[in-house]
This record gives C-alpha cells, sequence and structure tokens, in this order.
C-alpha cells in the first residue's frame, strides 16, 4: 500500500474508532465525515444536553502535500501522538491549529 492510502486508511480507523464512544451526558451522538475525494476527515458530536443544542468538531483532519494536517483536535490523548503510534513520523504531520509562527518550534512539520 503506498504511502497516502496508508494514511488514509490510519486516519478512517482512528476516527471511526473514537465514533464507538458513547457521550456521558445528554443524547448526543458522534458521527464521522470522510470526504475520500478531497482527503477531509471530521468527527462530529451532534445532538442534545437538556434543551442546549450540541454540534461541533472533535477532530478535523486533511491530507494534503503529503503531510496529515490536524485542523482541530479535541481529544486528550491527542491525534498527533496515536498518529505517532501507528508509525507516521513528525515531519509528515503538521499541527494546524498551531498558528504558523509557532509550529517552527514543535518537533512537528511546519506545513
Amino acid at each position: 500500500m503506498d504511502k497516502l492510502n496508508n494514511y488514509r486508511e490510519i486516519v478512517k480507523n482512528i476516527l471511526l474508532e473514537y465514533s464507538n464512544y458513547k457521550s456521558a451526558y445528554g443524547e448526543i451522538d458522534t458521527e464521522v465525515s470522510f470526504d475520500l475525494e478531497r482527503d477531509r476527515y471530521q468527527l462530529l458530536s451532534i445532538g442534545w444536553e437538556s434543551q442546549k443544542r450540541v454540534y461541533g468538531c472533535v477532530i478535523h483532519i486533511d491530507i494534503k502535500d503529503d503531510k496529515i494536517w490536524i485542523q482541530q483536535d479535541g481529544t486528550e490523548v491527542g491525534v498527533a501522538n496515536e498518529l505517532l503510534a501507528m508509525g507516521i513520523p513528525k515531519q509528515n504531520i503538521v499541527l494546524a491549529y498551531k498558528s504558523p509562527s509557532v509550529r517552527k518550534y514543535t518537533e512537528f512539520a511546519v506545513g
């Protein structure tokens, strides 16, 4: 399997794993959204907590320029840590939720 297809499978598997977790409060579902044509992957929280609407992106990952761009990471463990554990090198992971001026001080790719 080539590198990009491997990255796609790893990202999808991580999001699918998170989608199995049930919210501890409210009637909140987790949904995955995969845009395979544009290499965009999201995990969303959708539902109700009492009378309050819950809708938000927990994880958003794009694959572009042969790198994994983490646009949003609302996890405790950190998606970057999970990607590293799956064998993806730091130089192929961009912490896009950090400003470009800060990225150069991380051990990850700047973009």
